[in-house]
């Protein structure tokens, strides 16, 4: 008698549970997956899990869409690399078995600790370039070496100009473009030629022995 009645309660506790089930509408689940920051980029190829339906998988496609049929109160899980899970309730008394959503998910930052990278892949390497290593000249040599003769040459030939030597260039070489504009009278043949004639013209008025010009006629007297 009492296996008839747990095997008539296990019955009723079934079908109750497959009533329920049978009780949950289908849904027409429709989407998009983007990036939760202020871009709002499309995010591709999300992997979709129905958990409440033995994990069904579906994916979205390159443009982020999706569209596939669940059941309400079903849970969704939207998976990405590189972001954080998201899940989705489908709620119930869903108007007329369509349920639209835009799936907002938000990238991962993995802050990794810093790694560096020695250029000795054994101690005993490392220890043999530390022993030959040469160690650098203190504040004093280093002056030394600057003042060095070769050292300024050297620097002269190959450091740029500053702006008082490119001042100080730029002023000579104006300074020898205005001296061209003003020519030597002892170097002009034509100023001599004009000083040669003034000299003969001055000549000239004078007479050949320094008198004057004019030409006197000598009195004559009677008999």
């Amino acid at each position: 008698m009492k296996k008839l009645t747990g095997l008539i309660l296990f019955v009723c506790v079934s079908l109750s549970a497959l009533a329920q089930k049978q009780e949950k509408l289908l849904v027409q689940l429709t989407g998009i997956v983007h990036n939760n920051d202020i871009t709002g980029s499309i995010v591709p190829y999300v992997n979709i899990v129905n958990v409440s339906d033995n994990g069904q998988v579906n994916q979205s496609n390159y443009k982020g869409y999706f569209s596939f049929v669940v059941h309400e109160q079903d849970t969704i899980l939207f998976s990405c690399v590189g972001y954080n899970t998201i899940r989705v309730v489908i709620p119930s008394h869903v108007p007329s078995q369509s349920y639209t959503v835009q799936v907002a998910i938000k990238s991962q930052i993995a802050n990794l600790p810093p790694f560096r990278v020695f250029p000795w892949a054994t101690t005993e390497e490392f220890t043999k370039d530390f022993l030959s290593m040469k160690l650098a000249d203190d504040d004093l040599e280093i002056a030394r070496k600057n003042l060095n003769h070769n050292s300024i040459a050297l620097m002269e030939q190959t450091l740029a100009r500053d702006g008082s030597e490119i001042n100080t260039a730029s002023n000579f070489h104006n300074n020898i473009v205005r001296s061209h504009y003003y020519t030597n009278p002892l170097f002009n043949p034509f100023a001599w030629g004009n000083l040669i004639n003034s000299i003969s013209a001055g000549d000239k008025s004078r007479g050949v022995n320094g008198t004057s010009g004019s030409s006197s006629t000598p009195a004559t007297t009677g008999n």
